[in-house]
């Protein structure tokens, strides 16, 4: 990995508009953001894992369990915004932006989306994607779709079906993945971009780096139990859900 430093940061507000707390709802006895947390300290390409928060509540939770925390203003619009002020005294060249609300996140897509800022230095800022096998998921807003370029590059996200099949020439449709791999400097960077009319459109915050003018570099993850590792808690249903697909692997 040679030197340098991987940081993997965790947004973790505590209000939520459906869920309010949820960073500290328990799945099967363990609070959630303790589940996230000690999921992307098993990533061996971190060298550290800190919680980002607004709250003294998920502070004390994760300090409770031995975990680092860094408490950041409430006023923030975005976890983007928030990281950008967590790491600003730190002293790493890679950030990854963990989902708090995905207590079953893969290690091995950690190190996936890493890999391409430690291979080249021309790659500012990464995510990840896989094909998308349920038909229902091709129409549903909620699945994000992104198309790539030849080199792996984000031509454009969208809630929309992207590539439209308009004739019947074989193609795979693929999701993306909201685990994302930032430079230090870009991340403060693109903190300070303003808001654009596609975002806003489509609600996507990634859009904002393509108008802009950059580039993101997607990965398809070898990570195949994307039910289970991509699963996002929204709702007290998907507390329920979680329990039960930890059940179901034999996970309790």
């Amino acid at each position: 990995m040679g030197d340098k430093k991987v940081a993997g940061l965790i947004p973790a507000r505590y209000g939520s508009t459906r869920l309010p707390g949820k960073a500290l709802e328990l799945i099967l006895g363990k609070p959630m953001i303790q589940r996230v947390y000690e999921r992307s300290k098993q990533a061996r390409v971190l060298d550290e894992v800190c919680v980002a928060t607004d709250d003294d509540r998920i502070v004390r939770v994760v300090e409770g369990f031995g975990g680092r925390a860094i408490m950041t203003s409430p006023d923030h619009p975005s976890g983007t915004d928030r990281l950008a002020e967590a790491v600003q005294p730190m002293d790493v060249e890679v950030v990854v932006n963990i989902q708090g609300d995905q207590p079953f996140i893969d290690p091995v897509m950690i190190e996936e989306v890493v890999q391409p800022l430690l291979d080249g230095a021309s790659v500012g800022m990464s995510t990840l994607m896989h094909p998308i096998s349920s038909p229902d998921d091709l129409q549903d807003p909620g699945v994000v779709k992104v198309v790539v370029d030849r080199a792996g590059f984000a031509l454009y996200f969208s809630r929309s079906l992207i590539p439209y099949p308009r004739d019947a020439e074989p193609h795979d449709v693929y999701e993306h993945v909201g685990l994302y791999a930032y430079r230090r400097e870009f991340l403060l960077k693109i903190a300070e971009l303003a808001p654009t009319p596609l975002e806003k459109v489509e609600a996507l915050e990634q859009l904002r780096v393509l108008e802009h003018g950059y580039r993101i570099r997607v990965v398809a993850t070898a990570c195949r139990d994307n039910e289970f590792s991509g699963f996002s808690v929204d709702t007290s249903a998907d507390i329920a859900r979680a329990e039960a697909m930890l059940r179901e692997r034999g996970l309790e």
